[in-house]
C-alpha cells in the first residue's frame, strides 16, 4: 500500500494522531532491541543441522 492509499483510507487527521503518539513514545530499552535484532536477522530460529541418515538415502523411484 502506497502512502497516498493509506492517506485517502486513514484521512489526514488520523494520519497527524499516529504520527503524534509515534513521536511520544518511549525509546526501547537496550534489551528490546537486542531481541528484536535476533528476530530480525534469523525469524525461522536456528538454522537446523543436517542428518546424513536422513539426506543420504535414495530417492524413491
Amino acid at each position: 500500500m502506497t502512502r497516498e492509499e493509506r492517506r485517502a483510507i486513514l484521512g489526514d487527521e488520523l494520519v497527524a494522531k499516529i504520527r503524534k503518539r509515534v513521536q511520544e513514545a518511549p525509546d526501547p530499552s537496550p534489551e528490546l532491541v537486542e531481541e528484536l535484532r535476533r528476530i530480525m536477522t534469523r525469524p525461522g530460529g536456528a538454522i537446523p543441522t543436517r542428518r546424513p541418515e536422513a539426506d543420504d538415502r535414495p530417492a524413491p523411484a
